[in-house]
């Protein structure tokens, strides 16, 4: 059994509270595109800047709006925006973590903590679970092969199980480049 592999590239998750202060008193997030995970989405024309102490970088805005800000980035992205000690962290797990000044269309946020790179993990319904041999937190190694000479095995992946998951492995750009995962791309779970 397999499933997709996406690639999650760099991308921001707001509070109501920093979409209005980056767009203006009573702004809401547009759908622009829905997502694989219900109720996601790619927002309309809203994009961030994000400025380090090396450089800055655009990045889309993903809704709807959280209870906590989250900037996802890959090791790349962090090194070009010259931050350190971004960790790998699971989605939601912000604290302690490097904070990064925001730049919107209509104002500006210096956010103390949000950055991370995350980790990566296959989304599953209890269902799926129970037919892949499962749980909730189960860390498993999943082997993408696209035929471009590119094969790897992920590691220290993470299951993540809620009836409210559509089944689909995330992985970050920099992960996407190594096994040439690009276009439609499947996964296994080989341990």
């Amino acid at each position: 059994m397999d499933f997709i592999v996406e690639t999650s590239a760099r991308h921001i998750h707001l509070t109501e509270a920093a979409i209005e202060a980056l767009y203006g008193s009573g702004a809401t997030l547009g759908v622009k595109k829905m997502l694989s995970q219900p109720g996601q989405f790619a927002c309309t024309n809203e994009k961030i800047k994000l400025v380090g102490p090396k450089g800055e970088l655009m990045v889309s805005v993903l809704g709807p709006a959280r209870k906590a800000c989250q900037v996802e980035l890959s090791f790349t992205d962090a090194r070009a925006l010259g931050l350190k000690d971004v960790p790998v962290r699971e989605s939601g797990d912000v604290a302690g973590t490097p904070g990064i000044h925001l730049v919107g269309p209509a104002g500006e946020l210096d956010l103390a903590e949000g950055c991370i790179v995350a980790k990566r993990h296959v989304h599953m319904t209890p269902a799926d679970a129970a037919a892949f041999g499962v749980s909730n937190g189960q860390i498993v190694s999943v082997k993408v092969d696209t035929g471009k000479g590119r094969a790897v095995v992920f590691a220290d992946t993470v299951i993540r199980v809620s009836d409210k998951f559509a089944l689909a492995m995330h992985i970050d750009t920099d992960e996407c480049n190594a096994a040439a995962a690009f276009g439609e791309v499947r996964g296994e779970i080989v341990a």
